[in-house]
C-alpha cells in the first residue's frame, strides 16, 4: 500500500531582529522555529577554543569560546580521533605561513573509551570544537572536538577513512552503491556519512557536493591560522538553510519569503540542491502580514499555552520544568452516551497522540517527556495507543524513544533535546491600560485613531502610510455604504490602507511609513 503523499509548505516571516520559520503539512502547522538575527550560537558552528578548567569528577571539561557561560566537552565527544586533530591543530598554528599536512604518520592511535580526560587536555590548551547543543537555561553550549561538515547528501568527516550509510535506506543494494561510490571519489584523509535523501542520486551530483564540503573545510584551516586567540571558525549555514537542508523533500509545494535579501539567499540554495523545484520560491509582498495571509496566526495561538484543546471538547495540559515536560490527556464533555467507558477513552487517546506527536514537534520538546493518558483496562487497547505513537513519530527527525503504557496509564518517551523548547507567550496586556484594568470607553477608540491621523497628516505632514489594527476594528471601519476608514481619506486627502493584523489586541494599533517603517506617535 503506497504511502499517503504529504504536501508541505514552509512560510518565512523575516523581521528585523528575528526570523520564524513555519513548516506546514497538510495546512497544519506542525513545526516553528525562531532565530534571532544577532545569535551566534548555533548548532553546527566551529570554534577555535582554550581549555578553561578540568573536572576529572564528571571526566569532563569546560572550554572558552567566547560565550557568556563556558561550554562543556564530555571525554567521549572529544572523539577516536583527537589525537590527530589536535596535532593538526598545532600545526597549523606554528606554522601560520602555510597550509599544514597531515600525513598518515602523523595519524595516532584512537582514544581509548575509558580513558580520562585530564592525560588528554591541559588547562589553557586550544582546541577545535563543534556547536552539539545550544546553551540551554543555566547550561553553557554542549561541544564535541570530533568535527563534521553537513551537506545535503553527505556529512564530510576530516581524519577518517570509513564511510557509513544511513540506516533508514533500507535497500541493501543501495547501500552498497552509495558506499562504493563515496569510496571511489573521496579525497584521501577524509570520511562520510551518507545521509537518508542520497538515495538514488547520481554520481555528479554527489561529487558536486563532496567539493562543496571539502571547501569548507579548507576555510577551517584557513581561519585558524589567521586567529591568534579564541573565537568562530566556522559558521553553520544560515539557520533557514540549516533548517531547509534537513527537511527539504520532493513534496515540498511552495515557499513563501517577505524578505527579498532571505528570498534570494533560499532561490540559489534551492536552485543548487533541486535545480527542478526553484520555482517553488515565491517572494511575498502582500498586505496582510504573512502569517495572517496563510492563516497562521490563529493556529500558533491555539497551539502553544498551558491548555491546547484538540478535538470535541478534548484537550492537553501541558507542563514544562526544568528537567522535564508532563502532558495530562482530558476528555473533557465529548463522551458519547451510546459508547462504553473503555470505546471513549480509546477514542480520545488515540486522537490526543495525534496531536502530542505534532506538539512535541511544533515546541521542539526534548528530554524527557510523561504523556498522562485516560486509564484504559484492556491490554490490546493501550498497545493500540502505543502503535499509533510509534507510527506517528516515526517522521520526527529528532532521535527519540517510547515506551509503552504502563499499568498507571502513563507513557514516557525520549527525545533529543539540541536547543531550549519554543514557547510563545500567547496572552496579551491590554495596549490601553497596561494589564491595569480600567480602560476609556471602547466606543471612543475610533476617535483616538482620528486624533492619531490628524497628527500625523497636519503634524507630521505624513500623508502616506499603512494603519494595522485588530480584525474585528477593522470589520468596523469598513461597515456601510460610506464605512468610517473612506470619510478619513476624504477629509485629510490621505493615500491610507487599514490593515487587519492578528497578532494585535483588541484595541492595539500602529503606523507604518512607505518604507514598512514603524511610526512613533507621541502619546
Amino acid at each position: 500500500m503506497d504511502e499517503k503523499k504529504i504536501n508541505s509548505e514552509l512560510i518565512l516571516n523575516v523581521e528585523p531582529s528575528a526570523v520564524t520559520i513555519a513548516l506546514i503539512e497538510d495546512d497544519k502547522l506542525v513545526e516553528l522555529h525562531k532565530e534571532s538575527r544577532e545569535s551566534s550560537f548555533a548548532v553546527g558552528n566551529i570554534y577555535l577554543g582554550r581549555v578553561k578548567k578540568i573536572m576529572p569528577g564528571l571526566n569532563a571539561a569546560f572550554v572558552d569560546i567566547g560565550c557568556e557561560k563556558d561550554a562543556f566537552v564530555h571525554y567521549l565527544d572529544l572523539g577516536s580521533q583527537f589525537g590527530t586533530f589536535d596535532i593538526f591543530l598545532k600545526k597549523a598554528i606554528s606554522e601560520r605561513k602555510k597550509t599544514p599536512v597531515v600525513q598518515k604518520k602523523d595519524y595516532v592511535e584512537d582514544l581509548e573509551k575509558n580513558g580520562n580526560v585530564s592525560e588528554i587536555l591541559k588547562l589553557g590548551q586550544e582546541i577545535l570544537v563543534q556547536i552539539t547543543k545550544e546553551p540551554i537555561s543555566t547550561k553553557g553550549a554542549r561541544l564535541t572536538a570530533e568535527i563534521s561538515i553537513a551537506g545535503r547528501n553527505i556529512v564530510l568527516i576530516p581524519f577518517s577513512d570509513k564511510v557509513s550509510v544511513s540506516q533508514k535506506i533500507k535497500s541493501n543494494e543501495e547501500r552498497v552503491r552509495l558506499r562504493q561510490l563515496i569510496q571511489s571519489i573521496k579525497p584521501k584523509g577524509f570520511g562520510a556519512i551518507i545521509r537518508t535523501v542520497a538515495t538514488d542520486k547520481k554520481v555528479a551530483e554527489l561529487d558536486s557536493e563532496l567539493k562543496i564540503l571539502v571547501q569548507r573545510w579548507e576555510e577551517v584551516v584557513n581561519k585558524v591560522q589567521k586567529e591568534k586567540d579564541v573565537s568562530l571558525i566556522l559558521e553553520e549555514t544560515s539557520r533557514t538553510v540549516s533548517i531547509l537542508r534537513d527537511i527539504f523533500n520532493p513534496n515540498f509545494e511552495n515557499i513563501h519569503i517577505n524578505d527579498k535579501e532571505v528570498f534570494n539567499e533560499i532561490r540559489d540554495y534551492v536552485s543548487l540542491i533541486a535545480p527542478e523545484k526553484k520555482n517553488i520560491v515565491k517572494y511575498y509582498d502582500g498586505v496582510l502580514p504573512i502569517f495572517d495571509n496563510f492563516r497562521l496566526t490563529k493556529q500558533i495561538k491555539s497551539s502553544f499555552g498551558r491548555m491546547v484543546s484538540f478535538k470535541r471538547s478534548a484537550y492537553l495540559i501541558i507542563e514544562h520544568t526544568e528537567a522535564m515536560h508532563v502532558i495530562d490527556v482530558n476528555s473533557g464533555i465529548r463522551a458519547k452516551a451510546d459508547q462504553a467507558q473503555e470505546e471513549n477513552a480509546l477514542e480520545v487517546n488515540l486522537t490526543a497522540a495525534d496531536e502530542i506527536t505534532r506538539q512535541l514537534r511544533l515546541r521542539d520538546m526534548g528530554g524527557i517527556i510523561a504523556v498522562d493518558f485516560i486509564d484504559l483496562h484492556e491490554s490490546a487497547n493501550r498497545q493500540q495507543v502505543y502503535d499509533r505513537m510509534w507510527e506517528n513519530m516515526s517522521t520526527d527527525r529528532a532521535r527519540h524513544n517510547i515506551l509503552p503504557l504502563n499499568k498507571f496509564g502513563v507513557m514516557h518517551i525520549t527525545r533529543q533535546r539540541v536547543r531550549p523548547v519554543m514557547k510563545v507567550n500567547i496572552e496579551e496586556t491590554c495596549p490601553t491600560c497596561a494589564g491595569k484594568g480600567r480602560t476609556t470607553p471602547s466606543i471612543l477608540f475610533t476617535d483616538e485613531l482620528e486624533n492619531k491621523i490628524d497628527y500625523l497628516v497636519n503634524s507630521q505632514k505624513i500623508k502616506k502610510f499603512t494603519l494595522f489594527v485588530h480584525p474585528y476594528v477593522y470589520a468596523f471601519l469598513n461597515k456601510g455604504f460610506f464605512p468610517l476608514k473612506n470619510k478619513w481619506k476624504f477629509r485629510y486627502s490621505l493615500q491610507c490602507k487599514v490593515v487587519p493584523n492578528q497578532n494585535l489586541g483588541f484595541l492595539e494599533y500602529k503606523f507604518l511609513d512607505k518604507k514598512k517603517e514603524e511610526i512613533e506617535l507621541e502619546e
